[in-house]
């Protein structure tokens, strides 16, 4: 049925994460320095949502053992639209990798993970089919992520999680920009836009100006595409004051 073809992969998906995903405390980056009066109820906020996604799975699977197909139904149902839901991060330094992450390793299992979150990738075009279907990239990035932090495809990762995030589904600057920095410090010779993209955030999207200079300014020195480089010329001149 269509229904089950829609919930399986989410499915699967969500158990993979809630097996393996580290606990709040061990995701901390010590790069945060914002006030710390929030992280108690953020981790506990984090660990409600693994369990009650467990859970979920868990009853789905006991409906699906005994042949309950009505419960089981229901509980995909509601399984479904907690996947739809747009999760804040609340603290980016419970939520991102650190920075000394290193993209070293050819990894097969990694890179089946990330080819199946490309067939989804802003596939459905609107309404329901593209939301579920950027939640389910979402959940295999942040799978790879989490299974095989030493992916030589972390960087890749890292610049589609932040165009996921940027994206009309989530709308979620911040951590957006973040990865995208991610995406150059896990893997510092990446070809992709991905300085200039989280520049743009900064500067437009925020904004916070001292942070898109600094971007800006990185485009410059690392890059030599023309186009990347005129774009951050542009825009240093203008968050400067210097704009001819």
């Amino acid at each position: 049925m269509p229904y089950r073809r829609l919930f399986a992969p989410l499915a699967v998906v969500a158990v993979l994460l809630f097996t393996s995903y580290p606990s709040a405390q061990q995701t901390k980056t010590g790069a945060a320095k914002e006030n710390n009066s929030d992280i108690e109820l953020v981790e506990k906020l984090l660990v409600a949502r693994r369990d009650y996604q467990r859970t979920l799975v868990l009853l789905r699977a006991h409906y699906l053992q005994v042949g309950d197909m009505e419960r089981q139904k229901w509980v995909e149902e509601e399984l479904r639209e907690y996947h739809r839901m747009n999760h804040q991060a609340y603290r980016l330094d419970l939520d991102v990798p650190p920075p000394t992450l290193q993209a070293s390793t050819n990894i097969p299992d990694a890179n089946k993970l990330l080819t199946q979150a490309r067939v989804y990738k802003d596939k459905g075009g609107f309404g329901n089919d593209y939301i579920d279907n950027q939640r389910r990239t979402e959940l295999l990035l942040q799978e790879l992520l989490t299974q095989y932090p030493q992916s030589d495809k972390i960087g890749d990762v890292a610049y589609m999680l932040g165009d996921l995030y940027e994206g009309k589904a989530y709308k979620q600057y911040r951590r957006s920009a973040l990865y995208f920095e991610r995406c150059v410090q896990w893997n510092p010779t990446t070809q992709l836009d991905a300085r200039l993209r989280a520049a743009r955030i900064y500067d437009k999207n925020l904004p916070e100006r001292a942070k898109a200079m600094e971007l800006y300014q990185t485009v410059l020195t690392h890059e030599t595409d023309p186009k990347r480089q005129d774009e951050a010329k542009k825009r240093l001149a203008v968050l400067s004051g210097n704009k001819q």
